[in-house]
């Protein structure tokens, strides 16, 4: 075979892929989840997605740390995870008012998320719980364990990420890649 048949052919099975990196967050102080997933769309395929899940995690401090120390590894890792990832799009999970003294703490773990991102100018879309449980379950109070098994399901896992807060935020994740 000539060799510029086979580069018309190579040129013909090409398609055009267009890929996003969404990274989900679970904010919190003690615990922060984070999940990263790839949204590949091929444009000529109406409505056609594929979604894989790249990584997913946690960052932990210590309530025996100083609270500034505390959110100084929160800035600090959360770099560290956008630089290793390079998400194109954030999505975070909204504040929840449960109690008045864990509200306060997510709210700082919060204000450190949104810093960063500012700092390296990415985009970010905030989702409440309910909004997440109707987007994975179809039912917007739905119970925790359902929505970890429709994580599991639709990124076709064999068990369901733990620790919850990591599952958590690849449930935000995916909530995102259903808005592309």
């Amino acid at each position: 075979m000539p060799v510029f048949l086979v580069k018309q052919y190579t040129s013909l099975i090409k398609v055009n892929l267009m890929e996003k990196r969404i990274l989900g967050l679970d904010p919190g102080l003690a615990i922060l989840g984070f999940g990263v997933i790839t949204c590949t769309q091929i444009p000529n395929k109406v409505q056609e997605t594929r979604v894989n899940m790249l990584d997913f995690g946690v960052i932990k401090t210590s309530a025996d740390v100083e609270m500034g120390l505390r959110l100084c590894t929160l800035f600090d890792d959360l770099h560290t995870v956008m630089e290793e990832f390079k998400p194109d799009l954030v999505a975070i999970e909204k504040l929840f008012f449960y109690r008045m003294s864990s509200t306060i703490l997510v709210a700082q773990a919060r204000g450190i998320v949104i810093l960063v991102l500012g700092q390296r100018r990415l985009p970010y879309v905030e989702f409440t719980p309910a909004q997440i449980k109707q987007a994975l379950t179809g039912y917007g109070n739905a119970d925790k364990s359902e929505v970890q098994e429709a994580v599991a399901r639709e990124l076709d896992l064999d068990d369901i990420p733990k620790p919850d807060d990591a599952a958590d935020a690849l449930a935000v994740a995916l909530t995102a890649s259903y808005q592309l």
